[in-house]
């Protein structure tokens, strides 16, 4: 069931959602050659306690951290470690916070130092991406338009979306229904209504589609090898014109 909320509601996601937006510009102001993707964990989480909320993610379904820190073929749900960053990796922060009992989400693909064109290629066209879906997310519209932009935006530019996750109703769940992929056919699912919120996540690799998740039993990886970005806003739609972006940076 598609749970609507109320303006009150809203308002705690908005909360939540700009604890994660301020968090990402801290990590973005930060990120360097030599640091470790456990160090920005600890970063992570000082700077959503510190802001009042609750990491949304430590301790959902066992994850150990506060932070998804996916590092070049790394797809989403990369495990923090003393992994140290080098120049020329690319690496997807993913970060959620609880307030008042509700959540916001998002995520960010972040160079390090200078990368080859390909790699600065895939991080605009998956952020390109997240921006074609969110001008869908407009009352009236069916949830899959949003799918499709996605994808259509995506493959132009010779790359693929990511089947095997997928964006998401968001509010006192982390997860809730619907289900958002980032692939299908204009003008299917259910009509999009005011007061919906919703977490739009393209993940676009850089080859095939396919995935695999490793022994820890979290962080996926491509199947191929190839690098992966991913990019994510908590949204709601709007009564009239385009959605709320709730974890904008300021």
């Amino acid at each position: 069931m598609i749970i609507l909320k109320t303006s009150d509601e809203i308002e705690c996601i908005a909360q939540a959602s700009r604890i994660v937006a301020e968090c990402q510009k801290v990590l973005i102001g930060l990120i360097k050659p030599g640091m470790s993707t456990l160090a920005l964990d600890k970063v992570t989480e000082e700077c959503i306690r510190d802001l009042g909320g609750i990491p949304a993610f430590k301790g959902y379904r066992n994850y150990p951290n506060s932070l998804c820190a996916s590092v070049n073929e790394e797809v989403v749900h990369g495990i923090p470690s003393h992994r140290v960053l080098k120049e020329g990796d690319i690496v997807g922060l993913d970060i959620g916070a609880i307030v008042q009992g509700f959540y916001g989400d998002g995520a960010v693909t972040v160079a390090i130092g200078e990368v080859d064109s390909q790699k600065v290629l895939l991080i605009d066209v998956t952020r390109e991406a997240l921006q074609k879906g969110l001008e869908q997310a407009i009352v009236g519209n069916r949830l899959s338009d949003i799918s499709h932009a996605i994808q259509e935006h995506v493959e132009r530019h010779g790359f693929s979306v990511v089947r095997d996750f997928v964006g998401h109703g968001i509010g006192r769940q982390l997860h809730e229904e619907p289900q958002v992929p980032n692939y299908g056919k204009a003008g299917q699912g259910p009509r999009l209504k005011a007061g919906m919120a919703l977490a739009i996540e393209p993940m676009v690799n850089m080859g095939k589609p396919g995935v695999k998740v490793l022994e820890d039993g979290w962080t996926a990886v491509t199947t191929d090898g190839s690098w992966s970005a991913h990019f994510e806003h908590t949204i709601t739609v709007e009564s009239s014109g385009p959605p709320r972006i709730l974890t904008a940076c300021a």
